[in-house]
């Protein structure tokens, strides 16, 4: 972990946020496509075990940037990740249809960035 150290906090919070992210996607939707035949305990025990690696990487990354950056900031860079890393997990791993909402709802994100960093 030392050369992550010697990275930006912004370098280090967002990657490791980016990396969370993907497990809690993958913890949250992933049992739709694998687990449909198992009962909902069986694929609420496997998402936990996956979540654990999500708080494992989320955790750090929250106490690394709160170095630098508010919660209401951190809540933001958290919500935007989350939607880059769903649009491509929703269209190439879950098969769905691309949709505009997809980019209305990034829009708004950019509008909600601009909001919570304007006074930064």
């Amino acid at each position: 972990m030392n050369w992550l150290q010697q990275l930006p906090i912004p370098v280090q919070t967002i990657g490791l946020l980016i990396a969370s992210n993907i497990f809690m996607t993958f913890a949250w939707y992933g049992h739709l496509k694998h687990q449909t035949n198992q009962a909902w305990y069986v694929a609420a025990l496997v998402s936990w075990g996956i979540a654990l690696f999500e708080y494992l990487l989320q955790v750090p990354a929250n106490r690394i940037g709160h170095s630098q950056f508010s919660v209401a900031q951190l809540k933001i860079l958290q919500e935007v990740i989350t939607l880059s890393v769903f649009v491509p997990f929703a269209l190439y791993y879950m098969n769905e249809p691309l949709k505009w909402d997809y980019l209305w709802a990034a829009l708004c994100m950019v509008g909600a960035v601009y909001f919570m960093f304007r006074s930064a």
